[in-house]
């Protein structure tokens, strides 16, 4: 009998859980999507949903092409998955690389792992932050640069580095900084 009880107040748990998650997905699904962002977003759920554990090339493909995975899309998601929108929500929640939120023309990381951090990357990051205006997962005025923070980028033989888009650069100070988001801005 005891065992009855403790399932039914655990299905009970579950059930309130799973209700606020819902109703916090409601409350954050304000933004509608453009009938364009909507088809190519279910142009990468065709391309992907039928390969195993499609969610996370779906997930990858839509960031790559739209740069975020809008929240509007996930009950899109799950109904062509046959997954709860908790489920979606949990996966893009859990890993870092996934933007829920638009981004600016050029992604700016700064490692923040221990060797860039001895080699000066939180003066560095200091003065990213201040010549650009924002602090990390914002963008600038003009849209033109997101900044945004990594736990290693592999370079460590390089320290402290940054990832300007896909463009890795080492040995990075102050100067070498401006040159690059002079570079990003003057392209964008």
């Amino acid at each position: 009998m005891r065992f009855f009880a403790f399932n039914k107040l655990l299905i009970r748990y579950m059930i309130t859980w799973l209700t606020l998650i819902i109703k916090r997905l409601g409350n954050v699904l304000t933004t509608v999507l453009t009938s364009q962002e909507k088809a190519r977003i279910d142009a990468q759920i065709q391309a992907h949903q039928h390969m195993p554990g499609a969610l996370l090339p779906v997930l990858h493909a839509i960031q790559n092409d739209l740069g975020y995975v809008p929240e509007e899309a996930y009950p899109q998601i799950a109904h062509a998955l046959a997954l709860s929108v908790a489920e979606v929500h949990g996966v893009v929640t859990f890993y870092h690389h996934f933007r829920r939120h638009p981004v600016g023309k050029h992604v700016l990381q700064i490692c923040r792992a221990e060797s860039c951090q001895a080699m000066g990357a939180e003066q560095l990051e200091s003065h990213i932050k201040s010549t650009l205006g924002i602090d990390y997962h914002q963008t600038t005025a003009d849209g033109a640069i997101t900044l945004e923070p990594v736990y290693c980028l592999g370079n460590c033989a390089c320290s402290p580095a940054v990832l300007m888009d896909e463009e890795l650069y080492g040995r990075v100070d102050s100067q070498k900084i401006a040159e690059i988001i002079h570079e990003a801005r003057a392209a964008s």
